[in-house]
């Protein structure tokens, strides 16, 4: 009987623990085929103004891990993926990203050069979509500061997240981990309801530029 309390308060630390280590996961790369070229199997394309969109984008491995490929000149391409996901469980998203190329005179800051290099928006559609849906966007900006939270000059929907800039960390893997909540609330000034999908965006018909880079896992998770 003596033993029966430390094992009975592992188990009990063990179910806290996988409780406490929820995951919701996106996208792996690790079902899709690889070397597969344009829209991965589960996506579908996602409307967005200006650009005929080119979809230059591989399914490939990079240092052992499965990632995305996504590459841009001079044209906008995203796609999406429907999501269910339960914010109050798992409001954390978490990602990996390596970006390679940044397009040259892109700022988001004004609508003349409003591109990115390869970024991760979360989508809450409003009917019409164009007008009225609610979008935040994590990206790696050009010029534009770290840190920064800028409205798109393009369309009302948009919000982006400038969490890195320039040249540092450039051609590194990087895991990125973001309170949805918390920064839907900083922008909208209420809660969210549960996001409906996640996007993938590389756009350079601005700038009329080059861009590259890998988009690794996506997850939401728990705190």
């Amino acid at each position: 009987m003596r033993r029966a309390v430390p094992i009975a308060s592992a188990l009990v630390l063990l179910l806290a623990s996988l409780a406490g280590a929820a995951k919701t996961v996106v996208e792996d790369w690790t079902t899709q085929s690889l070397g597969a070229r344009g829209i991965p199997a589960g996506w579908r394309a996602y409307a967005t103004l200006g650009g005929r969109p080119a979809y230059d984008f591989m399914v490939t491995e990079d240092g052992g891990r499965r990632a995305l490929a996504v590459r841009s000149r001079d044209e906008h391409s995203t796609i999406a993926r429907e999501v269910t996901v339960d914010l109050e469980a798992t409001p954390i998203l978490e990602w990996s990203w390596k970006i390679l190329e940044l397009p040259a005179g892109a700022d988001v800051r004004a609508r003349a050069t409003s591109d990115l290099t390869a970024h991760v928006l979360v989508v809450w559609p409003r009917v019409p979509e164009m007008l009225r849906s609610r979008i935040i966007a994590y990206a790696w900006g050009t010029r534009e500061p770290a840190g920064a939270v800028e409205p798109s000059r393009k369309t009302r929907t948009v919000t982006f997240f400038i969490l890195r800039s320039g040249a540092e960390s450039l051609g590194q893997w990087v895991t990125e981990r973001r309170d949805v909540v918390e920064d839907y609330r900083r922008v909208y000034g209420e809660r969210p309801d549960n996001p409906r999908a996640i996007a993938i965006s590389i756009d350079t018909n601005d700038t009329h530029a080059s861009a590259a880079g890998f988009i690794g896992s996506i997850a939401f998770t728990s705190r």
